[in-house]
């Protein structure tokens, strides 16, 4: 005891250089991340806090119209304010679609994956090579593939009215319908892969075992599959859920410049209306959504966790 009590100085000081050296190695990364990744945050942030220029830019005077202009909108002539009732339908129109295209995906990606995983081993890369070929073609090309499937003169259309069912072509694009099909093409495989990944781990002597006891699929589907590949679950929500609801290019082009979402709400203050404070208030606005969705996702799998043990 003696010994180790002489020794004790020593052991701090040397846990307290490790520690200093630990910090010093990570210095760099956390310089690059401040400047690539905070740094431009608080940019936005006090840009949000600033008066528009008159052709652009800011004026260094502090106001509160940028924040003002996401709910409501100043009369030019008294000045009065009113809601802003084009912004608040873009941001329901956002996140409706966001969580349409997450629920669609679910119900897609579900079943997809949960074939690739009952796959004989030597048969799952290639239907997981399937899954990712998208992934090596730009969005951009995507999404016209996606155009020329729903375009009064495209394929689906051309299909129906050669069989008769329709008269006349359906109008689906430049609507919430195009957007949405457009987005779950495109997000998709961010739903399979991790629910893949969840599904791979799970102990299929489990649902064999269920049937043995005269469970039937619905129940076997409640009570085995969904809690054990959750965690799959939540991780493709948050990655399609995000993405989705600051999309840009597909609803740019599939919605047609009539149905905007907050991605393409926020380039317009930015370049046509030349209002960066507003352009800003509406990036961050977009940054605390998609906050309080993490939140929730994460909340709500970890209560999940704990009532499961």
């Amino acid at each position: 005891m003696a010994q180790l009590a002489t020794r004790l100085p020593d052991i701090i000081a040397a846990e307290r250089r490790e520690s200093r050296n630990r910090w010093l190695m990570l210095l760099p990364a956390l310089v690059i991340l401040l400047a690539a990744a905070i740094g431009p945050l608080l940019v936005v942030v006090v840009y949000s806090f600033l008066t528009a220029g008159d052709y652009g830019g800011v004026v260094w005077h502090f106001s509160w119209d940028g924040w003002i202009g996401v709910f409501a909108s100043r009369d030019p002539f008294d000045g009065t304010l009113s809601l802003a009732d084009a912004h608040i339908m873009i941001l329901w129109r956002s996140v409706k679609l966001s969580l349409l295209t997450t629920f669609f995906c679910i119900v897609f990606g579900f079943p997809t994956a949960y074939f690739i995983a009952t796959r004989p081993p030597r048969q799952r890369d290639f239907w997981m090579l399937l899954i990712t070929i998208p992934f090596w073609t730009n969005l951009l090309i995507r999404t016209f593939a996606i155009m020329g499937l729903i375009r009064n003169e495209g394929i689906l259309n051309g299909i129906l009215l050669s069989l008769g069912v329709i008269q006349q072509p359906i109008q689906m694009m430049f609507t919430d319908f195009a957007i949405l099909l457009g987005m779950v093409y495109v997000f998709l495989p961010l739903m399979v892969l991790p629910l893949y990944a969840s599904m791979e781990r799970l102990d299929f002597s489990l649902i064999e075992a269920a049937f043995d006891l005269y469970a039937t699929r619905s129940r076997v589907l409640r009570k085995i599959i969904i809690p054990a590949v959750k965690p799959g679950i939540v991780a493709g929500s948050i990655l399609v859920f995000v993405p989705s609801l600051g999309a840009y290019v597909t609803p740019r082009i599939l919605g047609g410049g009539t149905q905007l979402m907050l991605g393409n709400l926020i380039e317009l203050q930015f370049g046509q209306a030349r209002n960066w404070p507003l352009g800003a208030a509406l990036s961050l606005t977009l940054l605390l959504v998609v906050t309080v969705a993490l939140i929730f996702y994460v909340r709500s799998a970890g209560a999940e966790g704990d009532r499961h043990g």
